[in-house]
């Protein structure tokens, strides 16, 4: 339930430090989801009245503009753009020594606006200042590129940095929310301030710490050891200098010869959760004796509602927009009205699909829609398992058309490998079932998609779904999902009400041959033949998504659960 009181009763500046920030499509700053929650929290804040201030890098060559082939090889281009049209320039610039040289570091605002009139100021850090070499001012150009040094620098931009032009802005910080492990380094600078503040060298290391740690947050994303950024010590004190090194190790943020950015953070919160309720388990496995909780991530539900539902909501739910939760009362829209608001989301999808890609779906046609950033343990491929099976539903139950749309990491061979298979497959099946890769999948293709395919498709491997939220995005706008119990969907599936499952159990890890025979099955037996033969009782399961999803998994409440639980405990 959404607290305005508890909300305004945040007296001071909430920082949220985010490696990628996702605010508009023009602004190639984000990469995936994890820039596109970062975005919705701080949209929420707006809305709520929350005192946040967001802070990132600039990124001037943006992730990469997407090109793919007739194979489905990827090519990557930088992604130029230009930040003086969308934000305003900072006059404070502070300083960093990195290697022993000085670098200058600027900061641009944009203001987001919310539902209440309250603004969010968010910051990119740029150091492409004339005043540095031509190695410094590309710092900030690449997000997650370059080898690590180039990683390491950017980290220690965006928290040391990140502190530095806070300060020097004059906000008034008191709660420091570091969305995964990127700004971990922010915290050696609370700790710096702390040691300068008492006037003399303490040697009440704990004392320190837990100063820190009262004023620090930490949410966590990634349940795959390899996920988490190290660096090797020697290059930490080679960039960071002997002194900072040497505290760092003092604080017993070190192991095995590496700076692991998810233990700094891990030991310099005082609140930790996961971002859902499974992955708060996979999270206190792999990080056995912290106190991991779980806050569920949302989607911020007026960015995401395409202007059919937008309307549709409005007429029916006029606060909808203030206060997320009477979408609970989306319950009660007539079905008729569900289903043309749908209509038109279909239309408009398929009209982008024909500018893209020149190719004219049927809207008759029962389509699925399936688009996450190209990894091996997403698994884009898993419906391709049997192209056999899949003939067979759609000549002998009822046809189906496919959209797909995702990046993969420059240097993800295997999220690559994912893209040339779906390719293939749509050579296969070319004759008889329509599926369409749809390029630069981005938060303005996201919202077609999301909003216009009939069923939402997500089959991550068990349990390396975090939590997911294109599905929410999707229930928003009264799409169900079919999917792999993980993540988010195991809160939010409820069989034949919500959506569907892929398997029927959670607590069990994958077996891809299982799982496509289950979905196949789902296809067959369950969700074509109500879609053509009951399409009443298909528009009840679209509303459902609505009331019982949209009105839960949005950020509004996932927010009002930060300041409850994290953000007043800091005071």
């Amino acid at each position: 339930m959404v607290n305005i009181s508890a909300m305004r009763s945040v007296s001071s500046t909430v920082a949220y430090f985010s490696m990628e920030v996702a605010i508009d499509p023009g602004m190639p700053t984000y990469s995936g989801g994890l820039g596109v929650l970062a975005g919705d929290t701080l949209r929420a804040a707006a809305d709520l009245g929350v005192p946040m201030v967001g802070m990132t890098l600039l990124y001037r060559k943006g992730y990469f503009h997407q090109q793919l082939d007739a194979s489905g090889n990827q090519t990557e281009n930088p992604a130029d753009w230009s930040p003086e049209e969308f934000m305003q320039l900072q006059s404070p610039k502070v300083k960093l020594v990195l290697e022993g040289r000085e670098v200058r570091i600027c900061a641009w605002r944009y203001l987001i606006s919310g539902e209440s009139g309250h603004t969010v100021p968010v910051y990119f850090l740029d150091t492409s200042l004339p005043e540095n070499n031509p190695q410094d001012q590309g710092l900030t150009h690449y997000l997650y590129g370059g080898d690590q040094y180039y990683r390491l620098c950017q980290e220690i931009i965006l928290g040391l940095g990140g502190i530095a032009i806070l300060r020097a802005l004059g906000h008034n910080v008191q709660t420091y929310h570091m969305n995964e492990g990127h700004s971990a380094l922010l915290t050696l600078a609370l700790l710096e301030q702390e040691i300068k503040a008492q006037g003399q060298p303490s040697t009440d290391l704990e004392a320190n710490r837990e100063t820190v740690r009262r004023r620090c947050i930490f949410t966590t994303h990634t349940p795959v050891p390899a996920g988490h950024d190290q660096f090797p010590m020697d290059m930490v004190r080679q960039v960071l200098g002997k002194e900072r090194t040497d505290m760092l190790n003092a604080h017993e943020c070190c192991f095995n010869g590496f700076l692991n950015m998810t233990y700094l953070a891990l030991s310099f919160s005082h609140y930790i959760n996961g971002v859902a309720m499974r992955h708060g388990e996979v999270s206190r496995i792999m990080f056995t004796g912290y106190p991991i909780n779980s806050i569920t991530n949302g989607v911020h539900a007026s960015s995401w509602a395409v202007p059919s539902f937008h309307n549709l909501y409005d007429r029916y739910i006029p606060e909808w927009r203030k206060d997320n939760l009477y979408l609970r009362y989306a319950i009660s829209i007539p079905l008729e009205e569900i289903v043309h608001s749908h209509t038109i989301a279909k239309h408009e999808l398929f009209a982008e699909v024909a500018r893209r890609a020149g190719i004219h779906l049927d809207p008759t046609k029962m389509t699925l829609g399936f688009a996450r950033r190209a990894t091996a343990y997403k698994r884009a491929d898993l419906l391709f398992n049997d192209l056999e099976r899949l003939r067979h539903i759609s000549q002998e139950v009822g046809p189906i058309q496919l959209i797909y749309g995702g990046k993969a990491h420059p240097a993800d061979e295997g999220g690559k490998d994912i893209i040339r298979r779906v390719f293939a497959a749509i050579e296969n099946l070319r004759d008889l079932i329509p599926v369409v890769y749809l390029e630069e999948y981005d938060m303005r293709l996201a919202k077609y998609l999301c909003s216009g395919v009939d069923l939402w498709l997500n089959t991550p491997q068990k349990p390396y779904e975090a939590s997911g939220t294109s599905g929410m995005k999707a229930a928003i706008n009264g799409v169900p999902s079919l999917s792999v119990l993980d993540g988010w969907w195991i809160e939010g599936h409820i069989e034949g009400i919500t959506g569907w499952s892929i398997g029927d159990s959670w607590q069990e890890e994958s077996n891809p041959s299982f799982e496509a025979t289950s979905l196949y099955d789902k296809m067959e037996n369950v969700i074509l033949p109500m879609f053509y033969n009951r399409p009443r009782d298909f528009a009840e399961i679209m509303r459902s998504a609505i009331a019982i999803n949209g009105s839960f998994f949005n950020a509004q409440r996932m927010l009002s659960q930060y300041v409850r639980n994290a953000y007043l405990a800091s005071k």
